[in-house]
């Protein structure tokens, strides 16, 4: 058993989740990541579990062995998601639909049930969950990533109007582009239309152009360091330039300013 408060980051091989873990580890924190594969070779700093958040066994095994470890869980980061490359809505099956909600969204609704009995019974606890600022200023051609990432935001919302007589609360983090190998492990769409192949082929170069100036992960990491310390933490959080101006023209510029912004962005027609 430890003092120190003992934190859980799901997808801790690398990026943001890698990253945060160091972080959190650095601050005096018990970390734990967790991987599908669990230990990873040249891991270094923090142990690894096992834990895949698609699989509810998996879920309660992971949260109970870490129990079983520290007897206590302070802060659990829902940073584990995929995305999928450049596409239109109607290029991807229901099939992809439903893996993508599953790892991006029901992964989180997992390890919450898992873990916010321990904290209720500690009087304590919190929970960061990676989103996305597409949460909240979808963009075309990633219909489905935007729609799991929403999602996390309204749950996050709702479950911390809950769970704050708790003791526990709830932040979510909205990274914009960031220098992981997230975008390498993007899924193709499964039910390509031809009509989309030049748009697709041109907007995998503005996402490449993107994430040549990207944020590190250290960006996002230190946001969810602040979120975890803070003693009146806020719900959301933006992280890096490109989200907090993101954030800024959602709140302030009129709707038709930020749909021609977003089309500039992307490099599509801003006619109509």
């Amino acid at each position: 058993m430890t003092n120190k408060l003992v934190a859980l980051v799901t997808g801790a091989s690398s990026g943001i989740g890698e990253a945060t873990a160091k972080k959190l580890l650095t601050a005096g924190y018990r970390v734990y990541g967790t991987s599908r594969r669990g230990a990873i070779s040249n891991q270094t700093g923090f142990p690894m579990l096992a834990l895949d958040v698609t699989d509810d066994s998996s879920v309660e095994a992971a949260v109970a062995e870490l129990i079983r470890l520290e007897g206590r869980i302070d802060l659990l980061v829902n940073n584990a998601g995929f995305g999928f490359s450049p596409a239109a809505a109607e290029e991807s099956s229901i099939e992809q639909s439903k893996a993508m909600f599953d790892t991006n969204f029901h992964g989180v609704v997992r390890m919450t049930r898992a873990v916010v009995p321990h904290m209720r019974r500690q009087g304590r606890g919190r929970i960061i969950n990676i989103g996305s600022i597409l949460g909240v200023v979808p963009v075309p051609y990633a219909a489905l990533y935007c729609a799991s990432k929403h999602a996390v935001e309204g749950y996050s919302e709702a479950l911390d109007h809950e769970l704050r007589t708790q003791g526990i609360r709830v932040s979510v983090i909205e990274p914009a582009y960031v220098k992981t190998k997230f975008e390498a492990n993007n899924i193709e769409p499964d039910s390509k239309i031809s009509e989309y192949d030049g748009i697709r082929a041109k907007l995998v170069g503005v996402v490449s152009e993107a994430m040549a100036t990207a944020d590190e992960p250290e960006v996002a990491a230190s946001v969810v360091l602040e979120a975890a310390q803070a003693s009146q933490p806020k719900l959301r959080y933006t992280a890096g330039k490109t989200a907090r101006l993101f954030k800024l023209l959602r709140r302030f510029a009129p709707a038709s300013v930020l749909d021609k912004g977003i089309r500039k962005s992307l490099k599509l027609d801003t006619k109509g």
